[in-house]
């Protein structure tokens, strides 16, 4: 399943379900299996295009809910997301010493301001979802991750200044977003948590845009 694909079954899925839970209504009765017993409230599931609409039971209508339960994909990115984050946030600290151009500077701002409260919010999600009991842990080795900086190419940043920090720092982050974009990309074909699968899309919307601004300004 390419990452097209996959993101438009788990959407379909997601709106399929929502549709049934927002369809809630008072009605009484049902016709055999499909309907709300003892006076119950129903909940009115939409057919197929051409099909009536199913009255269910509250319970038929949880059984027929997607199950997003995280997978080992959802967890890998997760965590290895945070690390990358750690990394361009990094980064961007050394701008505001360094850098000379005041776009450079203002892009790394931008992106401090929203990695840094993503960061919370995938640690928040690992703390909720944390692996199960003997499942083996997602490796660290942060060199392998897509975009990341050797220690070389940091030093080398740490040590430039003017406009040689702005054009390392935009070669350095605009390979590093495209990453960051590849990895999200690989979530989304291979995940199965919804909330994993809203982080992923909102990287490769924001990063993507920031890789454009940060070409053009190179």
């Amino acid at each position: 399943m390419d990452m097209a694909k996959g993101s438009l079954h788990r959407t379909t899925a997601a709106a399929v379900a929502a549709c049934i839970l927002l369809a809630l209504t008072g009605c009484q009765g049902g016709d055999g299996e499909n309907g709300a017993k003892d006076g119950g409230a129903a909940v009115i599931a939409p057919g197929r295009p051409g099909e009536k609409s199913r009255t269910l039971s509250p319970e038929q209508a949880a059984k027929r809910q997607p199950d997003d339960s995280p997978n080992a994909a959802d967890r890998a990115y997760v965590q290895h997301m945070v690390e990358h984050h750690r990394q361009a946030v990094t980064m961007s600290a050394l701008a505001p010493e360094r850098a000379s151009a005041d776009g450079v500077r203002r892009l790394a701002e931008r992106i401090s301001a929203a990695q840094q409260p993503e960061i919370g919010a995938m640690q928040k999600w690992l703390a909720r979802y944390p692996a199960p009991s003997g499942a083996p842990a997602a490796g660290h080795d942060h060199g392998a991750m897509p975009g990341m900086a050797t220690e070389q190419q940091l030093r080398q940043l740490t040590e430039a200044k003017g406009a040689d920090f702005d054009r390392l720092f935009l070669t350095l982050m605009t390979a590093h977003h495209e990453g960051a974009v590849k990895m999200a990309g690989e979530a989304l074909a291979a995940g199965n948590n919804g909330a994993v699968e809203e982080m992923a899309n909102e990287v490769v919307a924001t990063q993507t845009a920031e890789i454009h601004r940060m070409r053009a300004m190179g």
